[in-house]
């Protein structure tokens, strides 16, 4: 899948700088412009046609929900994540009437903002499919529930997201013998720290099975298949 083209409206330089940082970690992007007002954020949108804006609600001149709306109004196919203090859930209810794909509290952690692109990573590629899509597909692009029932996606623990889940899960189906956290780890291109806490949730689940390998010498080895 090509890299996302992605605009960053943030007043503030630094948490401007910030947000640059932690989207070049996260990859799949390409950050295309950044604005620092309302004014500036249509120019860019026009001049650069992105996939998404990270939109800051309070802006000099707009703020978030109104810039919203305009995009909305102009039928641009951009879409949004809204970034923004505010928790009022008036607020949130509008925000997301308006069609916004995630609404993000500040101050916000690394993680936070790697799921929410990762998952929009995913809504992309999955929507993208020159095919009608199945409802259980559907279901884990909303998050409302899982994909040929192998994995709860809707209420993840806190650190883990469906892009990564569903990485682990599609490598699996691919063996036909057990694997260990290690193996996964390199058949994925994970950590393997990473590549075991998602094991473990799995097997807790009942999504996979866990098969204990005893050797002669050394600890036992956990073994992983669907």
């Amino acid at each position: 899948m090509e890299r996302l083209r992605l605009v960053i409206v943030e007043d503030d330089p630094m948490v401007m700088e910030v947000h640059t940082e932690f989207v070049n970690r996260i990859g799949g992007y390409s950050i295309v412009g950044k604005a620092f007002s309302g004014k500036e954020t249509f120019e860019v949108i026009n001049q650069t046609n992105p996939d998404l804006v990270l939109l800051d609600y309070f802006l000099p001149d707009m703020d978030g929900l109104s810039i919203l709306k305009e995009i909305r109004r102009q039928d641009c196919p951009a879409d949004v994540i809204l970034v923004t203090a505010n928790r009022s859930p008036d607020h949130i209810q509008q925000i997301l009437r308006f069609g916004a794909v995630d609404y993000i509290f500040k101050p916000f952690r690394f993680e936070r903002l790697r799921t929410a692109l990762e998952q929009y990573r995913y809504m992309k590629k999955k929507l993208q499919v020159n095919r009608q899509l199945e409802q259980q597909e559907l279901d884990l692009i909303t998050g409302m529930g899982a994909r040929d029932g192998k994995a709860d996606t809707g209420l993840l623990p806190k650190g883990l997201n469906v892009h990564t889940l569903e990485q682990i899960l599609d490598f699996l189906a691919g063996q036909t013998e057990p694997l260990s956290a290690e193996e996964v780890a390199a058949g994925t291109g994970l950590a393997r720290v990473t590549a075991r806490r998602y094991l473990e949730y799995l097997q807790n689940k009942g999504r996979i099975r866990r098969e204990v390998q005893y050797g002669s010498v050394g600890r036992p080895v956990n073994r992983y298949k669907l």
